[in-house]
């Protein structure tokens, strides 16, 4: 077993949880014994806290985490730990929303901390991509609005969708951040500039002074690029979009051949993981 320290940094959608949402076992048993082996494990995830919960909970964490993309840094058990929440300014976010406005979007919602405000009540919206949220209120997102929101999520139609992206990259370009998702429904997730789950990981380094070239992370996508790039060991699944495969130091096998507990026994020589998971399933 490894003497070194590690802060191992795992995503969840396409990473850690299978394709049903669910946490292998193997996955599990090696998160536990990566922990009482002495390591950080701390989840670094787009999702907001609300949906997030219920893993860290399951996994029985102690760290701080890392919502929205590094919008929200916060440690649910320790008040102590200086939260970090840095939301789009209120006027950049009325100004995109009118940009949307202009190209006829399907939807557009905003959330400010863990509240989620809707631009057009939509209930199969709702159940899609507010993760357990219930509007607190919904009409014109611009006029709901009252304070700076941690994010914006943009439903385009799919003949706009790229230039879309592309105008508010323009015209705000010092100001924002913006994610793209694939296929089938080519949302655009923007939050404040400066923020990415690298900038929130700095917030966990320090916690723990750990340096990053002693963190571990794991991820699938494109909002991973920057935690994978300056981690000291950036591992993509197997699953993972090509660009993320050409940052990482290492590729593990999929979300669904459990290659964060592949990876993890291997570097760390956690040799028990396999026994234990088996005899469990």
């Amino acid at each position: 077993m490894t003497s070194e320290k590690y802060l191992i940094a795992i995503d969840l959608d396409g990473t850690m949880l299978k394709d049903d949402k669910t946490i292998s076992t193997k996955t599990y048993f090696a998160i536990k014994e990566a922990l009482k082996a002495g390591h950080e494990v701390a989840i670094a995830t787009g999702r907001p806290y609300r949906a997030s919960k219920m893993y860290y909970q399951q996994l029985g964490l102690k760290s701080p985490i890392v919502n929205f993309n590094g919008a929200y840094v916060h440690h649910p058990g320790n008040s102590g730990f200086a939260t970090h929440h840095s939301p789009l300014e209120l006027e950049t976010a009325r100004k995109i929303i009118e940009t949307c406005r202009y190209f006829k979007v399907n939807n557009m919602m905003a959330e400010v901390a863990d509240d989620v405000f809707l631009d057009d009540y939509d209930e199969q919206f709702i159940d899609l991509f507010a993760l357990g949220g219930v509007p607190a209120a919904f009409g014109d997102l611009g006029s709901l609005l009252q304070k700076d929101p941690t994010s914006l999520l943009v439903y385009p139609k799919e003949n706009h969708a790229a230039e879309l992206k592309e105008l508010l990259s323009g015209n705000h370009s010092q100001a924002i951040e913006q994610r793209s998702w694939g296929a089938p429904h080519h949302m655009i997730e923007i939050i404040n500039t400066g923020n990415n789950k690298a900038e929130g990981l700095r917030k966990l380094t320090s916690h723990y002074n750990i340096p990053m070239e002693n963190v571990i992370a794991f991820g699938d996508e494109d909002n991973d690029l920057e935690m994978l790039s300056e981690a000291g060991f950036g591992v993509a699944m197997g699953n993972a979009i090509d660009d993320l495969k050409d940052t990482a130091n290492e590729v593990t096998l999929s979300n669904e051949e459990d290659g964060i507990a592949v990876y993890l026994n291997k570097k760390l020589g956690l040799s028990s993981i396999s026994a234990q998971a088996d005899r469990q399933g």
